[in-house]
């Protein structure tokens, strides 16, 4: 938590799209003691962002305030408005990584936050984490002087201010400095998997391995034997899903049959059925119980789309197909044409499965053409396009690939696992493929592996995963109670 003997005065501002948010962080910095000055809007009429980060970028740079926030949407804007203001550095941030690395490496004055990309709950813990934390080593204050050429570089104490080191050449660092600094780009899959052990065990879960035994809760309220991981069981602790929620997954899938879900997060839920020896009856009951909670959208095989359609016209829940699925060794041709039916049909999201040989093979183009061929039939037809590449099947390069031929291709999603491969989404996948499409507007969407509640929040508060825009988590099938994902 900030120090309010350091941080005496917050200027927080948004436009209408950030209004709400705006308002949650306003009241929880000054539930902290924190001083904070509204530069505005009061409301959600539609206002124009420039002039409300302009607003705050000036408090701050007229030292009326230390620190200043600013939330619109999507955030790019405002930080861009704001950089404009001399002395101001702002840094739109979407994760606890971006909010870390924009304080001690860039000593960021003004944070920018997008209420499209990032729920309450997360957003309040990038705000904290923001203003706690410091710029102290000297090169990066050195190189945070070079920013603006001409303004002297501020001291981590906040003190008078100081000129700028000189220096060309890199100072010696302390061994533990180095490590601590190491790239992480240098982390093996094995680092990231203690990483996410250690925080579900700083965070009272079981990250990487199993409880001992399922809660009385769990078992006064769940028959599936296989359900040990009792938090992320939706009928059983529903404000696990809804602290998810708050983090800002912004759709989960739940399993046909897993019982009742509180009406409150019916909004959330994907509602599947994609085993091969599925009959009609099974999704007209599908199509029946998406209808009475009203769940975001069921997920089907191309061939009972048109009796989903039919079943839900109307309804507001929509139709999921899947497309090539679940090997992905259609030609694109073929992939190509079975989106466009299953558009045709009713969908309006389409899950498509790459070319896996061929990307191991070095095809990159033929992946590309592969997708491409799916997202154009999407684009032709208003229907959404997520993109599988099977990452357990895949090295890290290859996972990398397969994004970049999803960017290429325009697609809206990639997605970690069909759920039939050999494995499913792990912390390290997710980040890999969030950092191979950051800078658009596309998700991420993880699929499978992630046994119970406390991966799924060790995964969103290790900074591995991009909520809300385009970042993902999700609760594995064979739990049969609930998955999460950021679509």
């Amino acid at each position: 938590m900030p120090d309010s003997s350091t941080i005496r005065r917050i200027a927080v501002g948004a436009d209408h799209g950030g209004y709400e948010l705006k308002e949650a962080i306003k009241s929880h910095l000054q539930q902290q003691g924190l001083a904070v000055e509204d530069c505005g809007t009061a409301g959600t009429q539609p206002v124009d962002y420039p002039v409300f980060a302009r607003l705050v970028a000036q408090r701050v740079s007229d030292s009326q305030a230390e620190r200043g926030i600013m939330v619109d949407r999507a955030g790019i804007g405002s930080a861009m408005a704001a950089n404009k203001v001399p002395g101001v550095r702002a840094a739109l941030c979407y994760d606890l990584s971006t909010a870390r690395n924009s304080r001690e490496h860039n000593d960021a004055n003004v944070l920018t936050l997008g209420a499209g990309l990032v729920g309450p709950d997360l957003a309040l813990q990038i705000v904290d984490l923001w203003l706690a934390t410091e710029c102290t080593a000297e090169r990066h204050l050195r190189r945070v002087a070079m920013i603006e050429p001409g303004r002297p570089a501020r001291g981590p104490d906040k003190g008078p201010e100081r000129p700028a080191d000189k220096t060309q050449g890199e100072r010696p660092e302390m061994s533990v400095e180095k490590a601590a600094e190491k790239s992480m780009n240098q982390l093996t899959e094995t680092d990231f998997e203690r990483i996410v052990r250690r925080i579900g065990e700083l965070s009272g879960g079981a990250a990487g391995g199993a409880p001992a035994a399922a809660s009385s809760a769990c078992a006064s309220s769940c028959a599936n034997p296989a359900c040990v991981y009792c938090q992320a069981c939706a009928q059983a602790n529903p404000e696990y899903l809804r602290e998810l929620v708050g983090m800002g997954a912004a759709r989960v899938g739940h399993v046909s049959g897993a019982g009742s879900l509180p009406q409150d997060l019916a909004a959330y839920i994907d509602h599947t059925l994609l085993k091969p020896d599925a009959t009609p009856k099974q999704v007209h009951d599908l199509c029946t119980e998406a209808l009475q909670y009203k769940f975001a959208s069921v997920c089907l095989n191309p061939c009972y789309v048109r009796l989903a359609a039919d079943r839900l016209k109307g309804s507001g829940v929509k139709v999921c197909s899947v497309v090539g699925f679940p090997l992905g060794a259609h030609v694109p041709e073929v992939k190509s044409l079975e989106a466009r039916r299953a558009i045709r049909d009713g969908a309006e999201e389409i899950d498509m499965v790459i070319n896996v040989g061929a990307l191991k093979g070095g095809e990159d183009e033929l992946v590309y053409r592969d997708i491409r061929g799916v997202t154009l039939a999407c684009l032709d037809g208003g229907a959404i396009c997520k993109v599988i590449i099977e990452a357990a099947l895949l090295t890290d390069e290859e996972k990398v690939r397969a994004c970049l031929a999803a960017k290429r291709a325009r697609a809206d999603f990639v997605k970690t696992s069909t759920g039939f491969g050999p494995g499913g989404a792990t912390a390290h996948d997710v980040a890999l493929m969030a950092g191979a499409v950051c800078g658009t507007k596309m998700g991420v969407k993880a699929a499978g592996g992630i046994r119970s509640f406390e991966d799924a929040q060790a995964m969103i508060r290790a900074g591995a995963t991009r909520l809300g825009a385009s970042a993902s988590v999700r609760i594995i099938k064979e739990a049969k109670g609930l998955t999460v994902s950021g679509n």
